[in-house]
């Protein structure tokens, strides 16, 4: 999870600098293509045995919700500091969790209820709505956490139907297909260096999801979440030495009550679970 937090810093590094004079669909859309690139294998396997039918509208689903999200991550990068945008995306789980209670009826008992509510209180901690003046990059921001929470409560009814590989491969592709077009219509044309710098983007997002899929492998999510928190340390002192950007004491107390919260959540869910399970045994 150190590793992964690493990774997911240099995207962010990488993006905000040779991001900065591209729009943003077309910034995401050369990154999802070198993305899809590094997926090139699983996508002809994919190609040969099809996808199930039942499952193509929720792949496109999943694509129409990532398109959005990335776009305006996209966007909000170049325009707020890189430890605002990693803080702000800590609400990701939190929409993911509120989506399932709304739209899918799980349970949503008092203290996963207090621990959302927690989690946004750090995310007004951080944004400071009414307190300093607020730029597109933060709506952007909080627009791409709604979207990317609602296409990972999509990947989580993929993932009972399809391997891992294909949900993210697919993932890739859609979006890949669905940024074309927007992209095309503004184009501009990027430097070799802006290209070299989206691809390095791709290869660290890649190598950072590979890692947390190993972390998860290893250690439940209680014990993996808390180390979330070393990513916001990471991107603020990034922001400061690179950037030039101000730490910021606000959003590291903000983020910290997000992750402390889903940190709860996730332990919460892990002891649930074991006493299921053991009960499940004893019977």
């Amino acid at each position: 999870m150190l590793v992964t937090g690493l990774c997911f810093v240099a995207v962010n590094a990488l993006v905000k600098h040779f991001g900065a004079g591209l729009p943003a669909a077309q910034s995401a859309f050369i990154r999802f293509l070198f993305g899809l690139l590094l997926l090139a294998p699983v996508l002809i396997r994919i190609s040969r045995q099809g996808v199930p039918r039942e499952l193509r509208w929720s792949f496109l689903l999943r694509g129409a919700l990532h398109v959005v999200a990335v776009i305006l991550w996209f966007f909000a990068m170049t325009r707020i500091p890189i430890a605002e945008v990693t803080a702000i995306g800590f609400l990701n789980p939190i929409i993911a969790t509120l989506g399932a209670a709304i739209l899918l009826g799980e349970s949503l008992s008092w203290r996963r209820g207090l621990a959302i509510l927690v989690a946004l209180v750090g995310a007004l901690v951080v944004i400071r709505p009414g307190m300093r003046a607020l730029d597109m990059g933060h709506l952007a921001q909080v627009g791409a956490a709604v979207a990317f929470g609602m296409s990972y409560l999509v990947a989580r009814k993929l993932a009972q139907r399809a391997s891992a590989e294909v949900v993210v491969t697919m993932m890739a592709l859609t979006v890949s297909a669905g940024l074309a077009p927007i992209a095309l219509s503004v184009w501009v044309p990027p430097s070799w260096g802006q290209v070299l710098g989206l691809a390095l983007v791709a290869v660290f997002a890649t190598a950072g999801h590979y890692t947390m899929t190993r972390a998860f492998a290893v250690a439940p999510m209680s014990v993996t979440q808390p180390i979330t928190f070393v990513q916001l340390i990471w991107a603020s002192l990034l922001g400061v030495v690179l950037f030039h950007e101000p730490f910021d004491p606000m959003v590291l107390l903000g983020g910290g009550m997000m992750i402390a919260a889903i940190s709860y959540i996730t332990w919460r869910e892990a002891r649930l679970k074991a006493a299921a399970s053991l009960q499940r045994n004893s019977q």
